[in-house]
């Protein structure tokens, strides 16, 4: 998940202030800008401006946290809290949480469904997370899906961020209907056929002026993730699955996944790694998008099957990671958990430790963290000379290029070829 390119103003306002550090996508994901103009609120953490991506990366940065066996600091679990408005939905950022929220305030899906998803997992916020539920569910459009805004057309993006905090809540996304339809049926109004010519079994973010659904890399990742029912952290996959893509009449939710992730390793086999062009820009290396990719890789067919871009991700990505702040250091941590992979020595990075020094400090680690546990793994395959490594994830959706995968990650959504 990342951020997330979106199709409303504060989404494209928000993609020109990101610029150079924008460079993915799940979900769906709303990334730092650039250039700080202010000083970022205590408790929050990166120290860029926080108006177009403080709650999108607060929540990586908490659910990336507890993903790694750590608990974030209760200052920074109550800075995202604090910034609900009262009917529940959650804006990029609120300069004066105490302030009520009106018509004025920029509420969306995707901030509001990443929070969701990381006060879930560090627990204790019941009331904050049914009433951000509350709200998504009342935004819901007409063909089971939501846009970026309420009232917007749904796009693929959104509706898998908000498919990752609803299966993460335990709420079953085919029971949350509108109309008689579903999340998982208006996802599948964005999935392509396999024809090379047709899209290449890949997902569209939305049609585009004309009506047509174009393939989209980013909308891509979030969309498997999205019709597998994943959300922003995902596991791997229990059996390998090739890389495929079958045409049905009425393909499946996890026959569109399939047929995705065959788009997905077809796109990245040509460099590695996905890439994305900014205003006209030679085509760039994605990191966050490719960290999307893999998460989407990993729970549709297996680690082994994001082996390629998770490797390029560790040689390539840390110097991305420290430009791009703390939701940069939570998708590779979403990529590292996803296959399996030690964050602590990521390419020879420790992910946690640098996510961790961009806010407070944290409250401690878990009787037994994922690094431990990793440690504890690679240790034993050691001893009896196993030939076999261990295994992985990530997400997301929104208006930027870092991001939120899925997802949120804010994405930048262009349309790629």
């Amino acid at each position: 998940m990342n951020v997330r390119r979106r199709s409303s103003a504060a989404a494209l306002a928000a993609i020109a202030v990101i610029g150079a550090a924008a460079a993915p996508a799940v979900a769906a994901d709303p990334s730092p800008s650039s250039s700080p103009s202010r000083t970022a609120p205590s408790g929050l953490y990166g120290t860029t401006d926080p108006r177009y991506d403080g709650v999108w990366r607060q929540s990586l940065a908490l659910l990336a946290q507890d993903t790694a066996g750590v608990v974030p600091s209760s200052t920074a679990v109550k800075w995202l809290t604090d910034q609900q408005c009262a009917n529940g939905a959650f804006a990029p950022f609120r300069a004066d949480p105490a302030a009520d929220c009106d018509a004025k305030t920029p509420i969306d899906t995707n901030n509001t469904a990443a929070a969701v998803q990381a006060l879930w997992a560090v627990g204790g916020h019941g009331d904050v997370v049914e009433s951000a539920l509350g709200w998504l569910k009342s935004v819901q459009n007409e063909d089971g899906g939501w846009g970026y805004s309420p009232g917007t057309p749904s796009d693929a993006n959104s509706t898998s961020v908000v498919v990752g905090a609803l299966t993460a809540t335990e709420t079953d996304p085919e029971k949350v209907v509108k109309d008689g339809k579903s999340p998982y049926d208006a996802l599948l109004t964005f999935a392509l056929p396999c024809a090379e010519d047709k899209g290449a079994g890949a997902f569209a973010f939305q049609p585009d002026k004309d009506g047509k659904l174009l393939p989209n890399a980013d909308a891509t990742a979030a969309g498997v993730l999205g019709a597998l029912g994943e959300g922003l952290v995902a596991e791997a996959a229990d059996k390998a699955d090739a890389a495929s893509c079958t045409d049905a009449d009425k393909p499946t939710r996890e026959g569109a996944a399939a047929n995705a992730a065959a788009y997905l390793t077809a796109t990245l086999a040509k460099d590695g790694h996905l890439v994305s062009a900014l205003g006209g820009s030679a085509d760039q290396p994605d990191y966050g998008n490719t960290a999307d990719a893999v998460v989407a890789l990993a729970a549709q067919g297996g680690a082994a099957k994001a082996a390629g871009p998770l490797a390029w991700l560790e040689k390539n990505a840390a110097k991305w990671a420290a430009e791009s702040g703390p939701a940069a250091y939570a998708q590779l941590i979403f990529a590292a958990h996803a296959t399996g992979t030690d964050p602590r020595d990521f390419g020879g990075t420790d992910l946690v430790e640098k996510l961790n020094a961009t806010g407070p400090a944290p409250q401690g680690v878990a009787a037994k963290d994922t690094a431990s546990a990793n440690a504890d793994e690679k240790s034993d395959e050691k001893d009896d000379d196993s030939p076999f490594g261990v295994w992985w994830f990530v997400g997301v959706c929104l208006v930027f290029g870092i991001g939120i995968g899925f997802l949120l990650s804010n994405r930048n959504k262009k349309q790629q070829p």
